[in-house]
C-alpha cells in the first residue's frame, strides 16, 4: 500500500492530470470531427435563437451595451469567443423556438427551455439551471403560518387554487390529494392570487421565479418551502437550459465541456438578476 506521502503525491498528479483533460476537452474540436462547428466557422457566425424569459435571458433595450444579459447571452458569448465567431442573435416565438433548429435557421436555442420528455426527443440540452416552484398563501393565514412544509398542505382543511390548464394543475393534483382544488381561470397572472387575498383558498403554486416579484408586489404573503424566498425550492424541480438539434454528438460534447466549469459563474448571474426583479 502507498504510505499518506505517496498517497498525496498521487492524487496531485492525478489532479494534474483530470484538470489537463478538462482544459483538452474544452478545446475546439479539430476539423471534420463536428460538422455544426465546421458549419459556424465557416459561416464566421454562431447563430442562436433568442426570446426573453428571465432571469435566464433578459433582453436590454437601454440601448447601450448588449441586447442580451443572463446566464444564457453569457455562454453563448462563451461558445462564440471559443470558436472566434460573431455571435448572431435571432429572434424566435415560443411556437417556433425548438422547430428552428431542426430546419437550421439557428445552431442552438439559448431561448431557456425546461427539458421535458417530448423535448429530448427531438433535440439536446445543455443545462446550467432549474425550475421549480413554491406554494404562497397569506402571512395571516393560520393554515399558512403554522406550515412548516409544504406537506401540511396536502390536508381536507387545505384548499388548493390554481389555474385550469396551467402547467401547475397536474402537480397540484398529484401533490395535494387530500387537499380541497379549486381550478380558476387564468387572469393573466403568474398565480391566482386574488384567491388568496379574498380567503377563496388557502394557497397556491408559483414559479420560483415570478414569485419574488409578486412578493415585492403584493404585500402580506409567506411562501414554502421555508429559506432563501423559496429559491432553493425542489417542489416540481426541472432543469433548464439550451438546445441543439440532435444528432450532433461532437457538438454536444464541446458545448458541455466548456458549460461545466461556468456553472457558477452562471448561477451568481441568475442569482444578481433574480435580486433585481
Amino acid at each position: 500500500m502507498l504510505n499518506g506521502t505517496l498517497r498525496i503525491a498521487a492524487a496531485a498528479i492525478l489532479g494534474l492530470g483530470l484538470a489537463a483533460g478538462a482544459a483538452h476537452a474544452q478545446e475546439v474540436p479539430a476539423a471534420g470531427t463536428s460538422p455544426r462547428i465546421d458549419a459556424i466557422k465557416k459561416a464566421g457566425q454562431l447563430r442562436v435563437g433568442v426570446l426573453s424569459n428571465p432571469p435566464w435571458l433578459v433582453e436590454n433595450t437601454t440601448g447601450s451595451g448588449d441586447a442580451w444579459a443572463g446566464p444564457a447571452w453569457t455562454l453563448a458569448k462563451e461558445y462564440a469567443k471559443r470558436l472566434d465567431v460573431k455571435l448572431v442573435a435571432v429572434n424566435v416565438s415560443h411556437e417556433t423556438k425548438v422547430p428552428v433548429l431542426a430546419a437550421n435557421q439557428v445552431d442552438m436555442t439559448i431561448s431557456p427551455l425546461s427539458v421535458t420528455k417530448a423535448r429530448k426527443e427531438v433535440v439536446d440540452f445543455v443545462t446550467y439551471s432549474k425550475t421549480s416552484l413554491c406554494v404562497f398563501g397569506r402571512a395571516d393565514n393560520p393554515k399558512v403560518k403554522d406550515a412548516k412544509s409544504v406537506d401540511d398542505f396536502n390536508s381536507p382543511e387545505v384548499t388548493v387554487a390554481y389555474f385550469t390548464g396551467g402547467g401547475e394543475e397536474n402537480w397540484v393534483k398529484e401533490r395535494f390529494p387530500k387537499a380541497k382544488l379549486r381550478g380558476v381561470s387564468s387572469a393573466g397572472t403568474a398565480a391566482p392570487v386574488e384567491e388568496i387575498m379574498a380567503r377563496r383558498a388557502d394557497v397556491t403554486p408559483i414559479n420560483r421565479i415570478p414569485w419574488i416579484a409578486l412578493n415585492k408586489k403584493v404585500k402580506g404573503l409567506a411562501a414554502l418551502p421555508h429559506g432563501n424566498n423559496c429559491q432553493d425550492s425542489a417542489e416540481a424541480a426541472n432543469e433548464i437550459g439550451l438546445a441543439i438539434d440532435k444528432n450532433q454528438p461532437a457538438f454536444l460534447a464541446w458545448l458541455k465541456s466548456v458549460s461545466d466549469p461556468m456553472l457558477p459563474a452562471l448561477q451568481a448571474e441568475e442569482e444578481r438578476i433574480v435580486s433585481t426583479m
